[in-house]
């Protein structure tokens, strides 16, 4: 086998498109969570992407979801002029490869192989989740600062887009709050909240240690599916750990590439 050049451009580009693609129930890139497999980019401009996630049995609501957003995601670079998407090792399988590569709206594959349920629902309350958790995170950054429930309430979304933070966590989540406030229509200039509830409600000072409380809850569940998931997956793949300068061939030949590593082979 030959193994393809790992870095070339249009991979690299259908990569970086993939890391805004979240598992629904943990908010996490699945490029991070090592679902990807396979991505194959052809001369004639056609992708291909394999994943896969941590159990035979992992929800068809999550399937589907993370299909279609692969799909819609590797469709905006303009280079693309088709993309294929393929649910490997997974009970609905079949359903969710059909369903996102024939075309149809989402929400009537969904509806029709998920007993009429409806998609818009199982969507909202993931990012009624995603919500909480990042901006837990970016309150807990302004807490350490010292800021009082008082001032933290109060903040404008002008003076958060330009508040430095230096923690790791409060500087990753923040921008991926911004957008969640933008693509919810809870804020629409400088001079709003910084801090609405999800339902776009004011939070009161008093109550601010309450709200922080359920946050917390929220973000606690969702580190545990996380690390769940994590550990099942590495459990029924076997995986190993690369070593600090980077994959060999022989982990590309032996299957033991990290995430961005299982991509373009050639054989």
């Amino acid at each position: 086998m030959l193994v393809a050049n790992l870095l070339n451009e249009p991979e690299c580009e259908v990569w970086e498109r993939l890391d805004a693609v979240t598992d629904p129930e943990l908010d996490e890139p699945i490029t991070d969570m090592g679902f990807v497999e396979k991505i194959e980019v052809t001369d004639s401009k056609r992708v291909s992407i394999e994943f896969r996630l941590p159990t035979y049995w992992c929800s068809p609501n999550f399937a589907f979801l993370m299909a279609f957003g692969i799909r819609k995601a590797v469709l905006t670079l303009p280079w693309v002029v088709e993309a294929t998407v393929k649910l490997n090792d997974h009970c609905f399988g079949d359903e969710v490869n059909e369903g996102v590569n024939s075309g149809r709206p989402y929400h009537e594959i969904f509806a029709e192989y998920c007993n009429g349920a409806k998609l818009d629902d199982v969507v909202e309350k993931f990012l009624a989740k995603a919500f909480d958790r990042r901006q837990e995170a970016v309150l807990l950054g302004m807490q350490k600062r010292n800021f009082s429930p008082g001032e933290i309430v109060a903040m404008k979304l002008g003076e958060l887009q330009h508040f430095a933070f230096d923690g790791q966590e409060e500087i990753r989540q923040k921008q991926r709050y911004l957008d969640l406030l933008f693509a919810r229509n809870l804020v629409c200039g400088k001079n709003d909240l910084a801090f609405p509830t999800w339902d776009g409600q004011r939070i009161k000072a008093p109550d601010l240690p309450d709200h922080m409380g359920r946050l917390r809850s929220t973000r606690i569940n969702m580190e545990f599916n996380g690390a769940m998931c994590r550990g099942l997956a590495k459990t029924r793949y076997k995986e190993v750990e690369i070593g600090p300068d980077g994959p060999m061939l022989i982990d590309f030949i032996a299957g033991r590439v990290p995430p961005r590593g299982g991509t373009t082979v050639l054989g």
